[in-house]
């Protein structure tokens, strides 16, 4: 799921096709699990909020290219170390992993359903 980082700030479509790749792989799942497993909300909310803090420009809300570079690049390390796209039932969330995590917290602030 590699995307130049130089295509990321200028093509709205690669933007756009790896976000809604990364919310059918991840951030759908994880998103409903958040809804009914409140540890698991926490840590979402926990990990969007240290992305806006990350990203953010003067406290607004991070642009999708820019959710879209932090994504690339962490999937991009996380798979070099092994990590792979999760295939969870309800249950295997409460126990979700730090990428994961970080991971849907991403598709929620691109979705904008983080406060």
């Amino acid at each position: 799921m590699s995307i130049p980082a130089s295509n990321l700030g200028a093509d709205h479509a690669t933007v756009q096709m790896l976000l809604d790749r990364l919310h059918r792989r991840i951030g759908a799942a994880g998103l409903a699990a958040a809804a009914v497993i409140p540890g698991l909300s926490a840590q979402v909310d926990q990990h969007a909020a240290e992305v806006r803090d990350l990203l953010g420009v003067q406290g607004r809300r991070p642009t999708l290219a820019a959710l879209a570079s932090y994504a690339d690049g962490l999937l991009d390390g996380a798979t070099d170390r092994g990590w792979q796209a999760p295939q969870h039932d309800l249950a295997g969330w409460v126990d979700a992993d730090g990428v994961t995590v970080r991971l849907t917290a991403l598709c929620a602030l691109a979705g904008g359903t983080m406060a």
